[in-house]
C-alpha cells in the first residue's frame, strides 16, 4: 500500500509539472512580428471588443455635434442639403460630416465589421479548444452499488464477466497524453493559423467597408454639386424665358424664339428632377455604408483631392501582394490546411497516454479488503484497421491543402489584374479631369459670345440654346470628372491595401 501511494504521488507530481510547462508554452504571447502587425492596425479585432450596433445613431449624433459650427482646416462645406434636410420645416445649423468622421462611424457601427470581429474571436476560442489536448483530464467519481449477493458476475454485454460487490466509494481518475507523434501539435498549429486568417479577414472586411464609405461619400458629394448645377441652369434659363417673353410681347422676337427658350427651360427642370433623385439615392447608399438604420440630416464636408500613389505599376502591384489582408488570410489558410494534412497523416501512428486513479471505499464488502485503492499505468494505442478511414481522411486533407494553394495563386492573379486596372483608371481619370476643365472654359466662352450675339440680334435662339446646352454638359462633365478621379484614387488605395 505504501508503494502504491508513493507511485500515485509521483504520478500526480508529473501531471502538475507537465500542466504548468504546457500552460506556459500555449499561453505565451504572440511573436514580436505579429504583435507589431496587430499594434500598427487600430482595427485589429483582438485589440478591442466589437461595438454594439444599438449605439449607431448616438455615435453619429456625437460626431455631428462636434462638427457643428466649426470648420476643419483645409476643407469647405458643401452648402447643399440632402432630401431629408429639404423636408425640414424649420431652419437651423445643419451639422457637418467629414470623410474621416464617416469612416470612423462605419468602422464602429457597421454590422459586417462586427460580424467579422466576432468570427475572429470565435476562431481564437477554437484554437483554445484544440490546445486542451495538451493538458491532463481529471474527473471525480462517486459510486454506490448493492447486489443480490457478493460476487455476482455480469455475464451479458461483454466478453469478460466481472464480479460485483456491495460497496460505496469515491475517487479520482486522471489521464495525460504523453505523445501522439505530432498529431496534436499540428492540429494546434492549424487552429492558430486559422484564427490568424480570420483576424486578417476581419481587417479585409474593415477595408471593404471603408472603401464603400469613400465611394458613397464621393458619390453623394458629386450629386450635391450636380443639384447645384441643375438649379443654377434652371434659374438662368428662366431668366432667358422671361427676357424672350417680354421681347415677344413687344414684337421684337418671334414666338419660335419663345418656344425654343421654353424647351430649354423644361430640359433644365428635368435635369434638376433627375439630379435630386440621384442625390436621394446616393444619400441612401451612404447611410447604408455608415451602418445607420435611418437617414440622418447632415451636410457633407468636401475634401481636398487625394494624392495618387507614387511608384511604377510593378512597385504598386508588389505593395498590394504584400499588404492586402485577404491575400494574407488565404496564405494563412493554406498553412493551416498543410498542418491539418500532416495531422491527418499521423492518425495511423500510435499514441501513448499515462493513466492513474485513486480513491477510498468507506463502505464495502469484506472480500474487497482495504477501503483505499490506487493505481497508475501507461497505455499504448495502436490503430490496426478501421476500413481505410484514416487513409481516406489523409487523402481528403491533402486535396484540401492543394486546393488552398490554388486559391492563393488565383487570388494573387486577381490582385495583379485589379491593381493594374485601378492604376490605369487613375491615370485616365486625371487626364479626363484636365480635359473637362478645358472643355468648361471653352463652353463658357462660347455661351458668353452666343448670348452677346443674341442680344445684338446677330444670331438666332437656336445658336444660344446650343451654347447653353454645351455649357451645362461641360459643367456636369467637370463635376463628374473631379469626383471620378477622387474615387479612382480611393479605389487604387483599396486595391493596394492601404
Amino acid at each position: 500500500m505504501k508503494l502504491i501511494s508513493s507511485m500515485l504521488l509521483v504520478f500526480l507530481g508529473v501531471l502538475i509539472f507537465g500542466s504548468l510547462a504546457i500552460s506556459q508554452e500555449v499561453n505565451a504571447p504572440l511573436p514580436a512580428k505579429q504583435q507589431q502587425d496587430c499594434a500598427k492596425n487600430a482595427s485589429c479585432p483582438f485589440n478591442a471588443p466589437p461595438s454594439s450596433l444599438s449605439t449607431a445613431e448616438i455615435d453619429l449624433a456625437q460626431v455631428l455635434a462636434m462638427n457643428t459650427g466649426s470648420e476643419q482646416g483645409g476643407t469647405s462645406a458643401v452648402p447643399v442639403q440632402n432630401g431629408a434636410q429639404a423636408n425640414q420645416a424649420s431652419g437651423g445649423a445643419v451639422p457637418k460630416l467629414s470623410l474621416h468622421d464617416a469612416e470612423q462611424l462605419a468602422i464602429k457601427n457597421h454590422p459586417r465589421i462586427t460580424i467579422a470581429q466576432l468570427s475572429a474571436l470565435a476562431s481564437k476560442e477554437v484554437a483554445r479548444q484544440v490546445r486542451s489536448a495538451y493538458f491532463p483530464t481529471i474527473s471525480f467519481n462517486s459510486t454506490g452499488v448493492t447486489t443480490y449477493h457478493d460476487g455476482n458476475r455480469i455475464t451479458a454485454g461483454a466478453l469478460n464477466n466481472p464480479s460485483v460487490f456491495d460497496r460505496a466509494g469515491a475517487g479520482l481518475v486522471a489521464s495525460q497524453l504523453i505523445t501522439d507523434f505530432g498529431r496534436t501539435s499540428n492540429l494546434n498549429s492549424a487552429a492558430n493559423l486559422h484564427a490568424q486568417a480570420q483576424q486578417q479577414n476581419a481587417l479585409a472586411t474593415r477595408e471593404q467597408i471603408v472603401f464603400a464609405v469613400d465611394q458613397a461619400f464621393y458619390d453623394a458629394l458629386s450629386t450635391d454639386v450636380l443639384v447645384k448645377v441643375a438649379d443654377q441652369t434652371v434659374q438662368s434659363r428662366q431668366v432667358l424665358v422671361n427676357q424672350v417673353d417680354a421681347l415677344e410681347k413687344a414684337k421684337l422676337r418671334s414666338a419660335l424664339d419663345l418656344s425654343f427658350a421654353s424647351v430649354s427651360l423644361a430640359q433644365a427642370q428635368l435635369l434638376l428632377v433627375n439630379a435630386k433623385s440621384n442625390r436621394d439615392a446616393a444619400y441612401a447608399t451612404l447611410t447604408e455604408a455608415l451602418g445607420l438604420p435611418n437617414q440622418q440630416p447632415f451636410e457633407l464636408v468636401d475634401v481636398a483631392a487625394p494624392q495618387p500613389l507614387s511608384g511604377t505599376i510593378d512597385e504598386v502591384i508588389q505593395q498590394a501582394l504584400a499588404n492586402r489582408p485577404d491575400v494574407k488570410a488565404l496564405q494563412l489558410e493554406q498553412g493551416s490546411a498543410e498542418h491539418l494534412m500532416t495531422a491527418e497523416e499521423r492518425l495511423q501512428l500510435p499514441d501513448i497516454s499515462a493513466l492513474g486513479t485513486t480513491g477510498v471505499t468507506p463502505v464495502a464488502s469484506e472480500r474487497l479488503g482495504t477501503n483505499a485503492y490506487g493505481a497508475i499505468g501507461v497505455n499504448i494505442h495502436i490503430p490496426v484497421f478501421n476500413g481505410f478511414l484514416f487513409s481516406a481522411r489523409a487523402a481528403e486533407a491533402k486535396d484540401q491543402a492543394r486546393a488552398a494553394a490554388e486559391r492563393v495563386r488565383d487570388l494573387r492573379d486577381s490582385v495583379v489584374r485589379e491593381v493594374r486596372v485601378a492604376y490605369l483608371n487613375v491615370n485616365s481619370a486625371f487626364e479626363r479631369e484636365n480635359v473637362a476643365a478645358k472643355l468648361l472654359g471653352q463652353a463658357t466662352l462660347s455661351l458668353n459670345l452666343a448670348q452677346a450675339r443674341y442680344n445684338l440680334g446677330l444670331s438666332s435662339i437656336v445658336e444660344l440654346s446650343q451654347a447653353q446646352l454645351q455649357q451645362t454638359e461641360a459643367e456636369i462633365s467637370t463635376v463628374t470628372a473631379k469626383y471620378q478621379y477622387e474615387m479612382a484614387v480611393s479605389a487604387l488605395a483599396f486595391q493596394v491595401g492601404q
